[in-house]
C-alpha cells in the first residue's frame, strides 16, 4: 500500500494525465478546432453551411474523442467529419492509417497545426477568458482528491499532451490548483512518449516510496508497461471516466499491470489509502 506524505524521498511521485482524468475539455477543444478550421480552410468552414453543421460536428467530436492523442488532431478530425467520415470508422482506424492518410491528402504539417491550434486558444483566452473556460469542466471529486495529495506532501505532476499554458490556466481557474510550471510536462511540441517523461521523474526522485501514474487512455498505459525505462517501475491506473471506451476498460481490468479505478477509488489513491 502506498502512503502519502514525505515530500521528497520517502513520499510518492504521482503523475496525472490531464484531459480525461482531471478535465473534461472536449467541448472547448471541439469549438477551438472549428475556429482553427475556419482559419485554415476558410472556403469550407467560414461559411453559413459549415456554421449550420457546427452542432452536429461538436456532438460527433465528443464521440470520437477517445482516439485523440494530441490536440492538433482535432482540426483534422473536424474536417473529416464534415466531409462525411463516420464516427465508428474513425474510432476504428484513426491511428491505424486514417490520420496519416488525411494529413498527406490535405498536405498538412503537424507543427503548423499545433501552432495554429495553440494560437486560436491564446486568442480566445485573451479576448474572452470566461468564454474559453465555460465549455470545460473539472470532473467531480477530482480536484479535491488532487489537493489532498498535495496537502499530504506527495510530489504531484501533470504529464499531458495538452500545451502547458492551457493546462495551467484550467488548473488554476477551474480546479483551484496552482502548480508551478516545472510540475506540468507537455509532450505536444516534443512528441516524446509519456514513458520518457515518467522515466525522468523517477530519476529525479530516486528515493520515492512509490510511483503512481493515472491515465484515461489504455493505449498509453500499454506503452508504459512495454517501455524498458518504465516497465515494472510505476503503479498504473486507468480511470473509468474520461475518454475511453467500455472495451478498453475491460482490457484494463483484465491486465494485471493496470488497475481500473472509479472516482472514490481515485480519491483513496490520492489520499494514500489505496
Amino acid at each position: 500500500m502506498a502512503s502519502g506524505g514525505g515530500g521528497g524521498d520517502g513520499g510518492r511521485v504521482i503523475a496525472l494525465d490531464f484531459d480525461g482524468v482531471v478535465c473534461d475539455s472536449v467541448g472547448e477543444s471541439s469549438l477551438s478546432a472549428f475556429k482553427a478550421a475556419a482559419i485554415y480552410w476558410p472556403d469550407i468552414f467560414a461559411t453559413p453551411e459549415a456554421e449550420a453543421q457546427k452542432p452536429r460536428l461538436v456532438e460527433q467530436m465528443r464521440a470520437v474523442r477517445p482516439v485523440v492523442e494530441t490536440g492538433y488532431e482535432n482540426v483534422v478530425q473536424i474536417r473529416c467529419l464534415y466531409e462525411g467520415v463516420g464516427v465508428e470508422d474513425m474510432l476504428e482506424r484513426w491511428h491505424a492509417g486514417m490520420l496519416d492518410d488525411y494529413m498527406k491528402k490535405w498536405q498538412l504539417d503537424r507543427h503548423e497545426l499545433v501552432t495554429l491550434f495553440g494560437r486560436v486558444r491564446d486568442d480566445w483566452i485573451a479576448s474572452d477568458l470566461a468564454g474559453w473556460l465555460a465549455p470545460n469542466r473539472i470532473y467531480p471529486g477530482v480536484a479535491d482528491a488532487v489537493r489532498a495529495a498535495l496537502a499530504g506532501g506527495d510530489e504531484v505532476y501533470v504529464v499531458t499532451t495538452k500545451q502547458a499554458r492551457f493546462t495551467a490556466t484550467l488548473l488554476r481557474d477551474m480546479a483551484g490548483i496552482d502548480l508551478p510550471p516545472e510540475r506540468i510536462h507537455s509532450t505536444t511540441v516534443s512528441g516524446e512518449p509519456k514513458s520518457r517523461v515518467l522515466a525522468r521523474l523517477a530519476e529525479q526522485h530516486p528515493g520515492a516510496a512509490s510511483y503512481v501514474f493515472v491515465e484515461d487512455k489504455f493505449s498509453t498505459l500499454e506503452k508504459v508497461i512495454k517501455a524498458p525505462e518504465t516497465a515494472g517501475k510505476w503503479r498504473l491506473f486507468l480511470v473509468d471516466w474520461g475518454y475511453n471506451t467500455p472495451p478498453e476498460r475491460q482490457q484494463a481490468a483484465d491486465n494485471p499491470g493496470i488497475e481500473l479505478v472509479g472516482v472514490q477509488q481515485f480519491a483513496d489513491l490520492m489520499a494514500g489509502t489505496l
